[in-house]
């Protein structure tokens, strides 16, 4: 067929939606595009103006508007004929030329491998989903086509541009809610990546097809019946599994190729929402319906739109798989955002819920985009969010809160607010008080409770699924850690000009830019937190601070320096809540009471260890490594001891054992037993104290127990 005959075939599809001048648009965007790619050839031989004629195409059979159609015929004219954006506008328009230029822009995107690389071009993609929903319309139709014609291309182009079908534009259909798109593109990626499984899977399906033909009959008629007998309209569809969805089951939930297949699945299209629930209650009075498999995606749609009542029946020994659903509803399951665009006499019908739906999820992204660190994370957090499995929850105020499956209360906090999850303390699920690291089940309801100055605890990054939740608390610990760095870079470098008998505030405005310069950095407080996370040295800055900025590095020698002055021994004072810059060392565990100092660990800040652990680095105090340190009077912080205790073997022991550290107001966090011969074993435990006193006391009330022969604190 030539191309004109194509491009009428066309106008005669967009005839059933448009009207006559739009349609003469498209028309002239056909012919524009044809002059700018004449002499071009695809890979195939055939002409270049095919491919976006094809594109058009798949946009047409969705119904999307004019300007969309536009859009496809001119999407490679930017970049394949160097017709620049500026005369797209004055010959289209500029919403036309906007969606070209967005499209050309994912175009030169190339998902390689290299992760950096991707997530820098996932995140331009995110922005021009942002401006128009539309562009990656475009670009998927695009990409079907391509994927549909990969015959002629290299073979590691080939894997390339099927790998990135699977990991990028397949999930971003299927968020967008199109289902035919969506497992289009699953099934030739599919194709393209293993053909030898693809071909067998096809070739089983098809054998068992002919086998199974009576039952689907069978059960077809069963339902048919039952549904004129109550009076209910109702079209019964045979679905067919897809091959990629088959591929994936067998791998990813070890199940049989005949496990999936001995599942029969039809879909019942009705007029109206009241049709579908009447409808399950009949199928419901003909076959027995297995508990826990009914969903009512009507009620509660998925965040793609999607809206569906799913129910798995039991009969002539088989599982049966219902979907019931309307004409409307069935619409939108197979093109999802799509559907938005959808002409209804001439109007734009849109379906607000829906498109806000999607509105909020690529503002989701947005947002997520703006606190993350750098592309890599934005990628991780958004990943959960294209392959959500959906879990509905409640607030207290009965509102509806769809979360990604193994959500948290600290999910749901952050899926309220960005605030009340960096000030969650404490959750409650049904009315009783839940851990906040509790896997939520669809239909609890969770209240979160609050406190005012509270902050997120960097432990909730192990448990957190949604990318919301991830990115926000990464970027309260982000702020947080400057914080505290640049306030310990301060004491630090204020303890080295004790010791060189000078103070901060004696240097000047001029001099402190100087450093900074010198140093290049962008402030004084970087500089004063590249100290506190022991990048640099206390000692070196306040040296250079001194003399002006780059000739201290020559001054800077140790044996120059005066830190044996009274000043730079006088040690700093610990109170144990210095936060996320200062640790203590796990060889060690130093508690208060115990003679301690802080070494520097560069990136990670001050680490403290006991002035006698085995493994503090032997570094000469004057070079600012080492800083002597002090406990403050007043500290309630519990700290972790380990002790070794030898005992007689008795029955009960352990119990008597944990009760002392009980009555000493110990807490046990880890007790180890090992047998040392049948009369002897070893205790290893590891208690939270206050300090030495209280340490001494639990130590004592243990020594107490008739069986236990000796007792000593373990640092390794």
């Amino acid at each position: 067929m030539s191309e004109e005959a194509t491009v009428d075939r066309l106008a005669d599809q967009l005839g059933t939606y448009l009207d006559t001048s739009r349609i003469n648009q498209v028309r002239r965007a056909y012919y524009y595009a044809e002059q700018a790619h004449e002499g071009q050839k695809r890979r195939s031989g055939e002409p270049y103006i095919t491919h976006p004629l094809a594109v058009a195409h798949i946009l047409a059979d969705l119904k999307l508007d004019h300007q969309s159609l536009m859009a496809a015929m001119l999407h490679d004219v930017i970049e394949d004929t160097g017709i620049p954006k500026d005369a797209l506008s004055e010959q289209f328009g500029d919403p036309v030329a906007d969606l070209v230029d967005g499209v050309s822009k994912l175009t030169q995107i190339e998902f390689r491998t290299r992760a950096e690389a991707q997530a820098e071009n996932f995140q331009k993609m995110t922005l021009a989903m942002a401006r128009d929903i539309r562009v990656i319309l475009v670009k998927l139709a695009d990409r079907l086509h391509n994927m549909r014609t990969l015959g002629p291309l290299p073979y590691e182009k080939r894997q390339r541009i099927a790998t990135e079908t699977l990991d990028i534009y397949a999930p971003i259909a299927n968020r967008l809610g199109m289902h035919s798109l969506c497992t289009e593109l699953e099934d030739l990626g599919f194709a393209s990546l293993y053909p030898m499984r693809s071909r067998y899977i096809s070739q089983a399906v098809s054998k068992l097809r002919g086998s199974h033909q009576e039952i689907i009959e069978e059960i077809r008629s069963r339902l048919e019946a039952r549904l004129a007998e109550r009076g209910l309209p109702g079209k019964i569809i045979g679905r067919e599994k897809h091959l990629h969805s088959i591929y994936n089951k067998m791998k990813f939930k070890q199940k049989s190729f005949h496990e999936i297949m001995d599942v029969y699945a039809f879909r019942i299209i009705t007029d109206s929402e009241e049709q579908c629930y009447r409808i399950l209650g009949a199928v419901h009075s003909l076959y027995k319906p297995l508990p826990g498999r009914f969903k009512d995606y009507i009620a509660m749609p998925k965040a793609n739109g999607y809206q569906s009542l799913h129910t798995t029946l039991f009969g002539m020994h088989v599982n049966i798989e219902i979907q019931i659903r309307t004409e409307e509803m069935e619409h939108i399951a197979n093109n999802g955002i799509a559907a938005h665009w959808m002409y209804k006499n001439g109007e734009s019908g849109v379906s607000l819920v829906n498109q806000n739906r999607v509105n909020q999820w690529v503002k989701g992204l947005m947002e997520m985009r703006e606190r993350a660190d750098d592309s890599l994370e934005f990628i991780e957090h958004v990943k959960v969010d294209l392959f959500p499995d959906e879990i509905y929850v409640f607030t207290p105020k009965g509102k509806i809160l769809e979360l990604p499956g193994g959500a948290t209360p600290v999910d749901f906090a952050y899926a309220i607010h960005t605030d009340i999850g960096n000030a969650c303390v404490a959750c409650r699920i049904n009315r009783n008080l839940a851990s906040l690291s509790q896997p939520l089940q669809s239909g609890q309801t969770v209240e979160v409770i609050t406190a005012p100055g509270a902050r997120p605890n960097p432990a909730w990054l192990s448990f957190v699924v949604t990318g919301k939740a991830r990115s926000s608390i990464r970027q309260v610990l982000r702020t947080q850690k400057r914080t505290e760095s640049v306030e310990l870079g301060k004491t630090l470098l204020k303890r080295s000009f004790n010791g060189l008998d000078r103070s901060l505030s004696d240097i000047s405005a001029s001099q402190i830019d100087s450093v900074v310069q010198h140093n290049q950095v962008d402030s004084f407080d970087e500089l004063l937190s590249e100290i506190g996370m022991g990048n640099r040295m206390a000692y070196l800055v306040a040296r250079q601070l001194l003399s002006g900025g780059a000739s201290a590095e020559a001054e800077a020698e140790p044996h120059k320096g005066r830190s044996g002055a009274p000043g730079s021994r006088s040690p700093l004072t610990i109170h144990g809540t210095e936060g996320m810059v200062v640790r203590f060392g796990n060889c060690c565990k130093p508690i208060p009471g115990d003679p301690v100092v802080g070494v520097m660990d560069s990136g990670h800040g001050m680490v403290i260890h006991s002035d006698t652990c085995s493994r503090l680095p032997e570094m000469n105090d004057a070079q600012g490594h080492l800083t002597h340190l002090k406990w403050a009077k007043d500290i309630a912080d519990e700290f972790s001891v380990e002790l070794r205790v030898e005992l007689e073997r008795q029955r009960g022991i352990i119990a008597e054992v944990a009760n002392a550290v009980a009555v000493a107001d110990g807490n046990i966090e880890r007790i180890n037993v090992e047998e040392q011969n049948t009369h002897l074993s070893i205790v290893s435990l590891v208690v939270h104290v206050n300090g030495r006193r209280h340490l001494a006391r639990v130590m004592r009330r243990i020594r107490n127990i008739r069986a236990v022969t000796h007792i000593s604190r373990i640092r390794h």
